[in-house]
């Protein structure tokens, strides 16, 4: 008795029952119900931790995510709860929106399958356009782990790996140390202030990291600085949302940029040809990205 008590308690909140609607209906991971219900990843994870309590739902690791499922079964005296869930109005537009997450779970695995067979290596292709490539000069700008500066590093001449974070940089010389990287130099320094020379670098990759600075405008000023003329430079940002436990968990300064304010930045700093491409919004996330690039003015 006391058991069904707290069911009925914790499913007078309107979120965990459109949670609890949705687990029913077929596994999902925080990051998918974050994007159906519509609010922070945190409250997704207290829910969820409320609703797991009581036994209404299980989680399953699979493939790198934990998914989440209905734990109840028909004999289970709480049934005709669930019953009531998944049988009241859906107003919100929950399952519409599970729909069309389910459809693009189901394409982009068809996706991958294809791109298991021999040959279909997009990495490999984009290795290989790269090699295509002069060899450049590049300062990767808050460059974090090091990712991307040791795949830009496979060839251009010189890659100036950055970030303010000093453990993270020592992550980077690390993933640098083990593919035998001798061609990136590692610099901790605040971007909007770096000790790097005027006018030498062919170009500069600064891959979601202006939504960590306090000035964006500035960072770009720097990236210009830094630039030949003709040199290029690629921006890869997030759009504006509603995230806001990115500020506090993820050290975020920005919800995301509207592409037309960092592009009126870039003309400010001398920057000309500008292209801007808006990437679609993924199914299973609640963010999208934009990429710009621009040249310098000679």
């Amino acid at each position: 008795m006391d058991v069904l008590s707290q069911s009925f308690r914790v499913l007078g909140d309107a979120t965990r029952l459109r949670i609890l609607r949705l687990v029913a209906q077929a596994p999902l991971n925080v990051t998918e119900l974050v994007s159906l219900v519509g609010v922070a990843q945190s409250s997704v994870s207290h829910h969820l931790g409320k609703l797991k309590g009581l036994g209404l739902i299980r989680e399953e690791r699979q493939a790198g995510y934990t998914y989440y499922s209905l734990a109840l079964e028909p004999a289970d005296s709480r049934w005709p709860l669930i019953r009531l869930a998944q049988e009241a109005e859906d107003d919100t537009g929950d399952s519409a929106r599970l729909k069309d997450l389910l459809r693009a779970r189901e394409d982009r695995q068809a996706l991958n399958e294809r791109l298991l067979e021999p040959g279909q290596s997009w990495s490999l292709w984009a290795g290989a356009l790269a090699s295509l490539l002069p060899p450049l000069d590049v300062a990767d700008f808050g460059c974090g782990t090091g990712t991307l500066s040791v795949a830009i590093a496979r060839w251009a001449h010189r890659v100036w790996a950055i970030d303010q974070n000093s453990e993270a940089l020592a992550q980077a010389k690390e993933r640098a140390a083990r593919e035998g990287r001798a061609n990136i130099q590692f610099l901790c320094e605040n971007l909007h202030r770096l000790s790097l020379p005027t006018g030498e670098r062919d170009l500069v990759v600064i891959s979601q990291s202006l939504h960590h600075v306090e000035s964006p405008a500035a960072v770009l000023a720097e990236a210009s600085r830094l630039l030949k003329p003709g040199g290029k430079l690629v921006v890869l940002e997030l759009m504006p949302h509603e995230e806001r436990w990115v500020l506090d968990r993820l050290g975020h300064r920005h919800l995301g940029f509207l592409p037309e304010f960092l592009e009126a930045a870039l003309r400010e700093t001398g920057f000309q040809s500008l292209n801007r491409e808006v990437h679609a919004r993924d199914g299973a996330s609640p963010f999208r990205v934009f990429l710009l690039t621009g040249v310098k003015a000679a």
